[in-house]
């Protein structure tokens, strides 16, 4: 079934889908296996915070659900204010809003309630937690308006993922602290630098459309380019943080394999071959931050 809109026609949601139904599509609509690229930034931070000692029991269930809620606010919401790029993007067409599979208004609910269990996480850990929770739903929803006029829209998407480990490390200390902040600009410019790369895949669709982003900009080259200094950036920060950390061979194996792979979804993608972009984007960073938190962690546990 279908519906005018006020320039597109759009599919409207099957009658008679299930609660069940509808849960199990909006967990692939706001991709909850992305939250491998915030998650484990954000308790690298937290046992950092927590020195000698490990947070407790109460603190890592609310910044889990802190972060579980946030990012499902901030991607549902991403989903309702592109739905009609969505649609009109072969590459997005078949998403759960524009193929119809899902209802605006059941997305709205989504947002809404994720934004309120968030703002509640943050109320169980300390009054700055609270305090800074609508600030941070502003720079996370804000995300999804950014393309529509700034090609830096890159570095905000970084900004949102990066206020991760800064959150974490008030969850256990009330207050922020430099190595928190130099974790979250290198988790920044990280992200701005994979997000550039991928990217790539709607220079022509962003260019034709007015939508900002670095490739449609400046083309794909210059793009992939200031990727590469947005990830040497990062590997910078990367290790100034493993130094604040406490150091430690393990904590700079961290930073080296972050390093390899890094130069590894470069070496994945060309301006004219982008068939492996979505295993420079996944694969390699997904596998980057789980491995630097694992190693973290162990650093932590042998001292």
């Amino acid at each position: 079934m279908r519906r005018e809109t006020d320039d597109h026609v759009v599919p409207t949601p099957e009658v008679g889908t299930s609660l069940v139904e509808d849960l199990g599509e909006a967990a692939e609509m706001i991709a909850f296996k992305h939250s491998v690229f915030a998650l484990p930034f954000a308790l690298m931070s937290l046992i950092t915070a927590a020195g000698a000692w490990w947070p407790s029991a109460r603190v890592w269930f609310w910044v889990v659900i802190a972060m579980v809620a946030a990012r499902t606010a901030a991607m549902s919401f991403n989903r309702l204010v592109d739905h009609q790029i969505d649609f009109q993007n072969p590459r997005t067409a078949n998403r759960s809003l524009p193929a119809g599979r899902l209802s605006r208004r059941f997305t709205w609910v989504v947002t809404i309630a994720s934004a309120a269990v968030f703002v509640l996480a943050a109320s169980r850990l300390n009054s700055l937690c609270l305090w800074l929770a609508v600030p941070t739903l502003g720079v996370l929803l804000g995300y999804s308006l950014a393309k529509r006029f700034t090609s830096a829209a890159h570095l905000w998407l970084g900004l949102a993922l990066g206020i991760a480990p800064i959150g974490a490390w008030i969850a256990v200390t009330g207050s922020i602290a430099a190595p928190s902040v130099v974790l979250g600009a290198a988790v920044m410019f990280w992200v701005a630098g994979f997000d550039t790369i991928y990217s790539l895949q709607d220079e022509d669709f962003d260019r034709t459309h007015g939508l900002k982003s670095l490739p449609s900009k400046m083309g794909a080259d210059r793009a992939l380019w200031i990727a590469r200094i947005f990830h040497l950036v990062a590997l910078a920060g990367f290790s100034i943080f493993a130094v604040e950390a406490g150091g430690g061979w393990i904590r700079f194996t961290a930073v080296a394999a972050a390093a390899c792979l890094m130069v590894w979804q470069h070496r994945l993608v060309r301006p004219g071959d982008l068939s492996r972009v979505d295993a420079a984007f996944f694969s390699a960073n997904g596998l980057l931050a789980v491995v630097m938190c694992v190693c973290f962690i162990i650093a932590k546990i042998v001292g």
